[in-house]
């Protein structure tokens, strides 16, 4: 990684940084999807490929809070439905990266994530909201679990961008609020530590980006806890519709970028 790259950063490169690891914490313990814009900074203010190394620790930070907040509403058995599928899902988005440019890989992840939207929303017409989580209870459900896995893997290892679709498919297995966010936050940190190995394998994870990690870091935790404050003040409608309308932004950011 350029060090130089990395601290030649200009004041607003820097407020915007900070601003994009705060809204990690929030989209971490409140919004999740929201994360999509801080991807967005981050790509803007660093070069594409330095971006990826520094976020990745941050996102980390932000997983550690998540659980630490809501370790106790995750839902374990859609979690180990979940994983094996991610795997599969990482496998194919690697052999994707062998072949497709930068534009290729935005466009399909961005057409993916509003495709995902458009099923989501159809389907919640006729779910019942009391219903349990179906994502583990009936062979539809699973077959789901495994094709929203696959997905979730691809998205999260050629675009960081796993976190919105992982955000339809517990909003259209039934999860509620703290369901929701316990499930993720257990999933995302489970899987962005196995990131890691391979982020300092092929140079983008160093000593100088560890230490704008620890200065970017500072901001993660106030948005965290912002993010719990508004939770508990968000009821279960807004919640799922913010979470939505944070897809559909990261969508057409990756479609138009």
């Amino acid at each position: 990684m350029d060090t130089m790259t990395l601290w030649n950063i200009s004041t607003g490169g820097f407020a915007a940084l900070a601003f994009a690891a705060l809204l990690v914490g929030f989209s971490k313990t409140a919004v999740s999807g929201a994360n999509t814009v801080s991807l967005a900074v981050f790509a803007a203010v660093l070069p594409a490929r330095a971006s990826t190394g520094v976020l990745l620790p941050l996102l980390i930070v932000g997983d550690v809070l998540a659980v630490l907040t809501y370790r106790r509403h995750a839902h374990w058995p859609t979690l180990w439905r979940l994983f094996p599928a991610v795997g599969v899902g990482v496998v194919f988005g690697t052999l994707f990266l062998v072949w497709a440019d930068d534009e290729i890989v935005r466009t399909s992840i961005g057409a993916i994530l509003l495709m995902m939207v458009a099923v989501t929303l159809w389907r919640r017409r006729t779910v019942d909201k009391d219903d349990e989580p179906d994502a583990v209870t009936t062979r539809a459900g699973r077959a789901k679990a495994r094709s929203y896995g696959v997905l979730g893997g691809f998205t999260t290892m050629v675009a960081n961008a796993g976190g919105p679709v992982m955000s339809m498919y517990l909003l259209s297995a039934g999860f509620r609020k703290l369901g929701f966010l316990g499930t993720s936050a257990f999933f995302f940190l489970i899987v962005n530590v196995s990131k890691v190995p391979f982020s300092v394998g092929l140079g983008l994870i160093d000593g100088s980006s560890l230490l704008l990690d620890a200065a970017l870091a500072l901001f993660v935790l106030p948005g965290a806890l912002l993010g719990k404050w508004a939770v508990s003040r968000i009821n279960q409608r807004v919640f799922e519709q913010l979470v939505i309308a944070a897809t559909v932004v990261g969508g057409l950011q990756l479609l138009l970028r």
